[in-house]
């Protein structure tokens, strides 16, 4: 193995194991907080886990051999179903973010009305469609035997090997990026961006209320005042920063791995195989970037991880005392004899 070959490796096992563990303090926030349990994000966030979780235990675990052993890894049946679930999984991926965002923008833009127009029946609606449009490329891909071990990207995932399907080959591979990476980057961008003009239209209005009462209050002292005008500024700052990391990383994480698929269907360029490779990475970083970006670093996930480590601690602190009063009360008939 090359130098270039060994880092790749890393950085796969590196991505599979944070993946894994993120992923896991989501699903035992979302178990132990029945808070979390009741909001219907958390369906879609559920949902978005266990993709994150079934991409971490089975597509990168191949890719990472196929690294390795430069050749596919394990029989064609394996390669198949792998190929399988990693073009469901990214495809339930990509609209689980997407409904997310449709979640947001409802609940910021229609909020007198939210509860009426997004429910627990709603939420179980739009994950029915994500998951038979993310099921219904793969089963068109595996009937038409398009699914097999791609050594440019060193995985299981949609592939051509027949020279005479190339045409619907190219087509299939376009619509399937259309309806998958760019809908849902169309979605993203409209919901966001109309929750990030009502989010300014608010701070708008407490900005003036804020001015007009700094404005009365004379003798207020100038650290408060440059304390006011500073939280003004983060209150801006707030929600840019937010839509900019859900968009963000979204493209910065899938558009690569999607122009480079694109591009790998024109003869004429050639792509080298450590960058198809490094796509690929990016790709599975969303996996890693998801737990973070859409719950640990939320304050209610915050406040659930706390509440399981002091439990899990004072459990520990029971027993330990236990355990030495215990052994206390047998060292004293020792000491009386």
């Amino acid at each position: 193995m090359s130098i270039w070959e060994l880092l790749l490796a890393f950085v796969v096992v590196v991505l599979m194991l944070v993946a894994l563990l993120a992923n896991v303090l989501v699903l035992m926030c979302f178990l132990y907080s029945a808070d979390i349990r009741k909001q219907v994000p958390g369906l879609f966030i559920l949902n978005l886990t266990f993709c994150n979780l079934l991409m971490a235990v089975s597509s990168m675990p191949l890719t990472l051999a196929g690294i390795i052993y430069k050749g596919q890894p394990g029989g064609d049946q394996v390669c198949h179903v792998v190929g399988f679930l990693e073009t469901f999984l990214t495809t339930n991926s990509m609209l689980s973010m997407a409904a997310l965002s449709i979640d947001r923008w409802i609940a910021v833009v229609f909020p007198l009305s939210y509860h009426s127009k997004m429910r627990y029946r709603d939420a179980a609606l739009i994950l029915s469609y994500t998951w038979l449009h993310s099921a219904s490329f793969p089963i068109v891909a595996a009937s038409l035997s398009w699914v097999g071990f791609h050594h440019l990207y060193a995985s299981c995932t949609l592939y051509n090997k027949r020279p005479e399907d190339r045409t619907q080959f190219v087509i299939f591979t376009g619509v399937f990026h259309a309806l998958s990476f760019l809908l849902s980057l169309v979605v993203l961008c409209f919901t966001y961006l109309k929750v990030l003009k009502v989010a300014r239209f608010h701070c708008k209005r407490i900005d003036v209320i804020t001015m007009q009462t700094l404005v009365l209050l004379v003798d207020i002292h100038p650290s408060v005042r440059e304390r006011c005008l500073e939280e003004q500024r983060r209150r801006r700052q707030r929600a840019t920063k937010k839509i900019s990391t859900f968009i963000g990383t979204f493209i910065l994480c899938f558009a690569p791995y999607v122009i480079t698929r694109l591009v790998e269907l024109s003869s004429v360029v050639h792509i080298n195989s450590h960058w198809g490779i490094i796509s690929k990475c990016l790709a599975y970083s969303k996996a890693v970037s998801d737990p973070f970006v859409y719950s640990l670093l939320r304050h209610q996930y915050k406040k659930t991880w706390k509440d399981i480590i002091n439990k899990i601690l004072k459990r520990s602190s029971i027993n330990s005392s236990a355990l030495a009063g215990e052994s206390h009360n047998r060292n004293v008939p020792q000491l009386n004899e």
